[in-house]
């Protein structure tokens, strides 16, 4: 479940908020001037997030040195054909 709350809510109930977190796996988005700020989530899932990130990270690179040559106009065309042959299925 995700919570929602303001950061003066979050500061006054941090103990309780840690506890759902911890024990429910619950997850508490803080909200600062009516937009959202910062999030709580479960230790386990923030590492999987991050090593996620990591692993989004490394392929973004290898894209990159594997298409450092092609200019934006080839690369678009590319992606092009490829979408259009995934639709015709």
């Amino acid at each position: 479940m995700v919570t929602e709350v303001n950061a003066v809510n979050f500061r006054q109930n941090l103990g309780e908020m840690l506890n759902q977190v911890q024990y429910r796996n619950d997850s508490i988005v803080i909200h600062k001037d009516g937009k959202p700020v910062a999030a709580l989530v479960d230790a386990e899932l923030f590492a999987r997030i991050r090593r996620m990130r990591d692993r989004f990270d490394e392929l973004s690179a290898r894209l990159a040195k594997a298409y450092e040559n092609v200019s934006e106009e080839e690369g678009l065309a590319e992606i092009n054909r490829a979408i259009a042959e995934v639709r015709r299925g």
